[in-house]
């Protein structure tokens, strides 16, 4: 008995991948064995999705795949066919995002997948298998960060809101929701050209070139924003907190740009901002429960249906490619049986 998906296989010396390969393979049944912990559950993956890290596993870039061989894919939507956690039974079908798939334990990017159920989460009210997976790691990481901005007081009365990677997956999720909640959003894009008509259309009320962010600046800087929703970290994410309204907040959840943070503490000691990270993989399940629920409230399903593309394991590797390029926008779902 076998199924198919990615497998990655590398070797690693002294921190540096020295040989990669991520290839399409018939896997054995055997392959599963010890997945799971002490209470697995079995399924039968419907859809997964590409995300920034999986472009980085694939691509044999290090920092995400910490086992080998391994299949990548941090996230996967499917049908339970046999489960040791009583939270799950056969036939239900069920969400994982995160808790370590497609890192440091198989993930979605294959037929079949066997996974804990610490992270699991039934398939939520209001959407469908596709849904779920155009959703993934990134849509679900926008709404934590949005739910974190509201925890903070934040109100569309504040003043406007900064979404960095505006065109990316969890860049677009997030003005879609905010836009839906009343907020004025401004989208930092490096496609303002070719993607404007996008923004606009999910609901950005001003763009701008990711340039007037990228560039190092002074540790305090003239006003913009009641808050700021990064994914680039580095420069960028030291810019936004130099231009945060006093008692303003801002999230970080990514690092596009660089994991560094070249900035100040004077934003924090003489505005009083507060910067507040964003951590989805181990999100527990009861603020996972929350996000999705907001999710279906908050979220048009219009909106995510024009942002999301459909692609078969056949094209992940290229379009792995293509995201740490900055060539893809919107959500990419990948139909495992396709």
């Amino acid at each position: 008995m076998s199924f198919r998906g990615i497998v990655i296989e590398q070797t690693v010396e002294k921190g540096r991948i020295r040989d990669h390969s991520a290839e399409i393979q018939d896997i054995p049944e055997s392959f599963l064995e010890g997945s799971g912990g002490d209470a697995p559950v079995d399924i039968d993956v419907m859809y997964s999705g590409i995300n920034y890290k999986d472009g980085l596993a694939v691509a044999g870039k290090p920092g995400v795949a910490r086992t080998s061989p391994l299949i990548p894919g941090i996230d996967l939507v499917g049908k339970v066919t046999a489960s040791k956690d009583d939270r799950f039974s056969s036939g239900q079908t069920v969400v994982l995002t995160g808790g370590g798939a497609g890192e440091s334990a198989h993930g979605g990017l294959a037929t079949r997948a066997r996974v804990s159920g610490e992270y699991l989460v039934a398939l939520p009210e209001g959407f469908d298998a596709r849904r779920a997976a155009a959703i993934g790691t990134a849509g679900f990481t926008a709404m934590l960060s949005i739910l974190a901005l509201e925890r903070e007081g934040l109100t569309p009365d504040d003043g406007p809101v900064v979404v960095t990677g505006a065109a990316g997956g969890v860049g677009s999720t997030a003005i879609a929701v905010l836009a839906k909640l009343g907020y004025s959003v401004t989208a930092a894009t490096g496609r303002v050209e070719s993607q404007g008509d996008y923004l606009r259309k999910l609901g950005a009320t001003d763009i701008i070139d990711r340039s007037e962010l990228s560039e190092k600046g002074p540790a305090l800087q003239k006003r913009r924003w009641a808050a700021g929703l990064d994914t680039a970290g580095s420069t960028t994410l030291a810019n936004i907190l130099s231009q945060t309204q006093d008692e303003g907040v801002v999230t970080t959840c990514g690092l596009a740009q660089g994991p560094d943070l070249p900035a100040t503490v004077m934003p924090f000691i003489l505005r009083g901002v507060t910067l507040v990270g964003i951590n989805s993989v181990t999100a527990p399940r009861a603020v996972r429960e929350q996000a999705w629920k907001r999710l279906a409230d908050d979220l048009s399903t219009d909106l995510l249906d024009q942002m999301t593309d459909e692609i078969t394991l056949d094209d992940v590797p290229a379009r792995a490619d293509a995201i740490l390029a900055g060539e893809v926008r919107g959500r990419t779902v990948v139909s495992v049986n396709g």
